[in-house]
């Protein structure tokens, strides 16, 4: 058990494998200012987690899955980058002992759960995490969106997961909160990622009660659905969010990708 309670993490993973091969976007000076802040994660806890509990923008499921296998395969899930993008090794081990407890807790809030034994670490949880934990010691546990992304049901299920913090498991979030594919190779978005990037800042730095009502009604926020025509990658917040308690956010990174405005939001 932990000595100390663990803060929750929401993270931008950036654009495919962006860190390990030259993808031709984003100026040198975003991706290392991005790079040095995931490299820094590992140094923002007390102590070494016994875990890592890993929500990605990158898998969904009708019911909460839990990730099971001991040795993790690579999920190479993007295309058309260049061949070294698909030789990216990350061994962390999995960590199968810990799916029990995950389990009762989103049981016991209600939560129907499922287990998937073979699939392995999509780009959402490997690319960040490499960067992060590169000598891929900790295990690691990953856990699906639920499929229609209704930011309620993920709040709750954060809420489900709150007690881990106390029990050693580093609970982490990664998606990006500007994510409009086509807004990142135009140009006119900038404004947009502005106005949206302070509402979220306000948003997550609000009390417990304020904060989650205004996540919840997050497509009222300004430009919402220019940000995320679709909101995969803003969803791995709820859930972090929801395991937030009464912790208010932070925003230990601010900066941008491709010139567009990105946030790391942290609680405790």
């Amino acid at each position: 058990m932990s000595s100390a309670r663990l803060p929750v993490v929401y993270a931008p993973h950036g654009g495919g494998p962006w860190p390990f091969v030259e993808l031709g976007f984003g100026t040198k000076g975003e991706l290392e200012e991005l790079r040095r802040y995931l490299a820094s994660l590992a140094s923002r806890t007390a102590e070494s987690p016994r875990a890592l509990l890993v929500i990605s923008a990158h898998w969904e499921e009708p019911q909460p899955t839990l990730m099971t296998s001991a040795a993790p395969p690579m999920l190479y899930d993007y295309f058309g980058f260049p061949p070294a993008s698909y030789a990216i090794r990350w061994p962390a081990p999995g960590a199968p002992w810990l799916a029990p407890r995950v389990e009762e807790l989103m049981q016991n809030a209600g939560f129907t759960t499922a287990r998937d034994p073979e699939r392995g670490f999509d780009h959402g949880t490997f690319v960040p995490l490499k960067v992060a934990f590169p000598e891929a010691n900790v295990p690691v546990l990953q856990l699906s969106l639920v499929a229609g992304l209704r930011a309620g049901d993920h709040l709750a299920l954060g809420r489900a997961l709150e007690p881990l913090r106390d029990e050693g498991v580093l609970i982490v979030g990664s998606g990006m909160s500007f994510h409009n594919m086509r807004a990142f190779f135009q140009r006119g978005a900038e404004p947009a990622a502005e106005a949206f990037d302070a509402w979220l800042r306000d948003a997550v730095a609000r009390p417990r009660a304020e904060r989650d009502a205004l996540l919840e009604r997050w497509e009222q926020a300004p430009h919402a659905r220019l940000v995320h025509p679709r909101e995969e990658h803003l969803i791995p917040l709820m859930v972090v969010a929801g395991a937030a308690g009464n912790d208010r956010g932070t925003v230990p990174y601010n900066g941008t990708f491709a010139g567009l405005r990105l946030s790391a939001v942290h609680f405790g």
